[in-house]
């Protein structure tokens, strides 16, 4: 593992938003969903997220999640990704989301 200085960390942006739509993506070579994310002040972005193991499209619109959102957009497929939705692979290797443990206000960073 490198190490990082505390300000290389601070350029990245995670913060919260909320789920507002899921749409299946089935263009994308592994399972996933196309999630619209709700970030307050830094605007509404798009990513493709691999979460369809643990997660229900109806489940999780109004759930809060972190992202990454100053990656530039990235092309997965015919779907451009514009932030990424951050998680932790279970066991077996299926993706858990990285949710605050109570409601913040969009756009909240991580420190």
């Amino acid at each position: 593992m490198e190490t990082i200085s505390w300000k290389e960390f601070e350029k990245v942006e995670l913060r919260v938003g909320t789920i507002m739509t899921v749409e299946d993506f089935p263009e994308a070579r592994k399972p996933a969903y196309k999630l619209t994310i709700d970030f307050g002040e830094f605007g509404v972005k798009k990513s493709s997220a691999q979460i369809t193991k643990h997660y229900k499209k109806a489940e999780l619109i109004g759930k809060q999640v972190v992202g990454v959102i100053n990656f530039p957009p990235k092309q997965i497929g015919p779907f451009i990704s514009e932030c990424l939705t951050t998680g932790f692979a279970d066991e077996n290797g299926d993706v858990v989301l990285t949710m605050p443990e109570r409601h913040v206000p969009n756009g909240s960073k991580m420190f």
